[in-house]
């Protein structure tokens, strides 16, 4: 993990630990590696309740509860598959907010509709959820680190957000 990487996750903890809250990962493509790099701090088991690698269709609706419907009409790749693979996580894993990333790493499985390289991601709670489109293939490996990268650096906007919000809340 690089330096920056490390600072993200860093300031992901310490805002997740004042705010006394949960999160937990639902990952299709990134197979692991926003969970890895949530956990990379010291102490992440306040917080960090656990994540579901649903690599497959099968795994998203059953325990993710994606619309088998959505799934057949859109593909997996699309921007309502990641929305509801993160209510899925905050429902299954019983946590404040959740991540999701689903979509092509490559290097094959591409369409014209959907190249390799097209990958969605989420984050947020039941309330209110934010979503990126990464579009561009550098291939495989730097696709999954890109990913994991901005969901990282979504992740921590939107939760900076969110205390800003609890903290208007209470004033």
């Amino acid at each position: 993990m690089d330096f920056e990487s490390k600072i993200t996750s860093r300031e992901i903890s310490e805002l997740l630990w004042e705010m006394e809250k949960t999160i937990g990962t639902a990952e299709s493509c990134t197979g692991g590696r926003i969970a890895e790099a949530i956990i990379s701090v010291p102490g992440a088991s306040k917080y960090f309740k656990g994540g579901i690698i649903s690599y497959v269709n099968e795994v998203k609706e059953r325990l993710l509860g994606v619309s088998h419907q959505v799934l057949e009409e859109k593909t997996a790749v699309c921007e309502e598959v990641a929305i509801q693979m993160v209510e899925g996580a905050c429902r299954t894993l019983n946590t404040d907010y959740a991540v999701s990333a689903t979509g092509i790493a490559g290097p094959t499985g591409g369409t014209k509709e959907i190249p390799v390289g097209t990958i969605w991601l989420a984050c947020g709670n039941a309330s209110r959820i934010k979503t990126m489109k990464v579009e561009e293939d550098h291939g495989r490996d730097i696709n999954l680190a890109i990913a994991t990268s901005q969901a990282m650096q979504m992740l921590l906007e939107y939760l900076k957000e969110e205390q800003q919000d609890s903290g208007a809340n209470e004033g």
